[in-house]
């Protein structure tokens, strides 16, 4: 199966989390690239080049210069300054070379010309450039250097993605290295499928990334959804989150679900609600902005008012105490069927509402996060106490209705009918009413991010069960959902990434 480059970055972190840090996968990149070169090369004497850019790809590159000078003359070409090198990994192998200057040579900078007289003396050439770290087309130098290669007949072994060629999609962004081979890492990018007049022969290598990687829930999915900031940001860049819940009995519910999403953080943050409970819903923060519906529950009439507040959101909340009334039905149903395709979390009473009628969803970005009792009244099957048979089914009904599904519980499930995450976080502290709710923003906002079901309800899983356990490290087993509340900016404080003043 293919892979995305974020899919692939997701596992990276995710690795990291269980304790496989990258500075040991770049290790073995490198060392299974330098394997490669060594099967194709033998015993004989031979010349080989890494030419390499700054980041990742480069020290990937670095490291296999490492192993090959053992065996072969070896000579770096690193197309760009050494302070210029991007991350901690890289630096780290870069600064082992330096120290290695009896085993080989080492260049840097933006002399081509020297650069073109080492590709003619070279019987093997590793493209280290840049691999799946590729932004927009490729400009000088490394134009120049690409099309160095690709003239020079030389075997080519391209680290992990031909320099160059998208490994989304295939695009060349202006020119790509035509690789003899292409090492890819742990999966096969999905460019690679498409663009196979630049990757030569593709083999996959096994870098040492574990399963658990791709099956838990972590910091990883996170980095996939969080917006990063700049200095310019404006209001309504980080997102229009519509929640529209409460009834006559429930107002505490719709207010969790708001202040947790404005803690995660929505810029913009509307509660659409019953005139019953819409002033006790503002009354929980100045901070919510409350639109008061026409009667004591939701109804028929609303829609209207509805389909408009959800033009202007990113995402929206159908649900959380709703109620259950004749008329709240046919009104959940009747905005259902008219919504268009905004990214939706069904949650709470909706659930109920919604059981057998999944073709509501159909081709729609919906995530639904049932608790084992609302996933049986939605699906008709209980959930299984084994942990390997309940993610067969989640995955199962997933598939069948085309939505994520979120299954709270002791380990969380989430399954989009292709993937599969179980979330670890999280406490029996979290029992206590009105978490499932802080969960329901938390996810609405990466949502409104993202627009990703899946990598959303992962992170989302993440971190509310994050929020959960920093409580209870405070407070013990005496929280309530404010509590859990107030702890995801702790929760998200390590992902916040990008600022630049």
């Amino acid at each position: 199966m293919a892979i995305s480059t974020l899919e692939m970055r997701v596992l990276e972190e995710n690795s990291e989390y269980l304790g496989v840090s990258k500075l040991l996968l770049m290790e073995n990149a490198g060392r299974r690239v330098a394997e490669f070169c060594m099967r194709i090369l033998g015993n004989k004497e031979a010349r080989v080049l890494v030419v390499a850019g700054p980041g990742n790809n480069g020290g990937d590159g670095f490291v296999a210069a490492r192993y090959l000078a053992q065996t072969y003359k070896v000579r770096v070409f690193l197309l760009a300054r050494p302070s210029e090198i991007r991350t901690l990994e890289a630096r780290k192998n870069w600064a082992i070379l330096e120290k290695m200057r009896l085993s080989m040579e080492l260049h840097y900078g933006y002399d081509l010309q020297k650069l073109k007289e080492i590709i003619k003396d070279s019987d093997l050439i590793v493209d280290a450039i840049f691999g799946t770290g590729l932004k927009g087309v490729v400009k000088e130098p490394y134009k120049t250097a690409i099309e160095y290669l690709n003239s020079s007949r030389k075997i080519i072994v391209a680290v992990d993605v031909p320099s160059g060629l998208n490994p989304d999609t295939g695009e060349v962004h202006g020119v790509a290295v035509k690789a003899s081979y292409t090492i890819t890492f742990h999966c096969v990018k999905k460019g690679l499928e498409t663009g196979r007049n630049y990757t030569g022969r593709i083999e996959v290598v096994d870098i040492g990334i574990p399963r658990e990687a791709e099956l838990l829930a972590g910091p990883g999915d996170v980095i996939a959804v969080v917006k990063p900031r700049t200095a310019y940001s404006k209001k309504g860049d980080f997102g229009r989150v519509l929640v529209i819940g409460g009834s006559e009995e429930y107002s505490g519910a719709p207010a969790l679900a708001a202040l947790s999403a404005m803690r995660t953080g929505a810029d913009i943050v509307v509660v659409a609600a019953p005139l019953s409970v819409a002033d006790i819903v503002r009354s929980f923060s100045p901070t919510i902005i409350v639109k008061k519906l026409s009667s004591t529950n939701l109804v028929e009439k609303d829609v209207e008012t509805l389909l408009a507040l959800s033009e202007r959101a990113d995402s929206i909340i159908l649900g959380p105490g709703l109620g259950l009334s004749e008329e709240t039905r046919d009104a959940v149903i009747s905005y259902l069927s008219r919504i268009n395709k905004k990214p939706l979390v069904v949650d709470a009473d909706a659930l109920k509402i919604v059981a057998g009628k999944m073709d509501l969803f159909y081709s729609k970005p919906v995530v639904l996060t049932p608790h084992a009792g609302e996933f049986r009244i939605l699906f008709g099957v209980d959930v299984p106490s084994d942990l390997e048979k309940r993610i067969r089914v989640v995955k199962n009904k997933a598939a069948e209705s085309g939505t994520t599904i979120l299954l709270k519980g002791h380990e969380d499930i989430i399954s989009d009918g292709r993937r599969i995450k179980v979330n670890y976080t999280g406490n029996p502290g979290m029992t206590v009413g009105g978490t499932g709710d802080v969960l329901t923003g938390v996810l609405a906002t990466f949502l409104a991010w993202s627009g990703d079901p899946f990598f959303s309800a992962s992170a989302a899983a993440y971190i509310n069960g994050l929020a959960g356990d920093l409580a209870v490290k405070e407070l013990g087993f005496h929280i309530t959902a404010l509590d859990v509340v107030s702890k995801i900016p702790l929760a998200l404080r390590d992902f916040d990434t990008g600022f630049k003043p």
